[in-house]
């Protein structure tokens, strides 16, 4: 495990209780989803199901990949418009 930071963006804040940003435990992004539903409930987790994560500003789409101690975690949920 490993500590990362964690912004949220648009939907993904309201549904984490209007949280910006925040550190927890994780060593990849499926952990870091369990351990954001833990923390923010099911209503954060449906959103993580569809987000997009960027890892240190790089799409990352392997949810198994070991996440890098102090790395940056943004979650960004889909958007709609055009």
């Amino acid at each position: 495990m490993t500590v990362v930071l964690v912004r949220y963006f648009a939907g993904a804040r309201a549904a984490a209780g209007g949280v910006r940003e925040e550190e927890i435990l994780a060593s990849s992004l499926d952990g870091l989803s369990e351990a954001l539903t833990e923390r923010h409930g099911e209503r954060l987790a449906v959103v993580l199901k569809a987000a997009t994560f960027l890892v240190d500003g790089l799409t990352c789409h392997d949810r198994q990949a070991a996440l890098r101690p102090g790395a940056t975690v943004d979650v960004l949920p889909p958007f709609a418009g055009g």
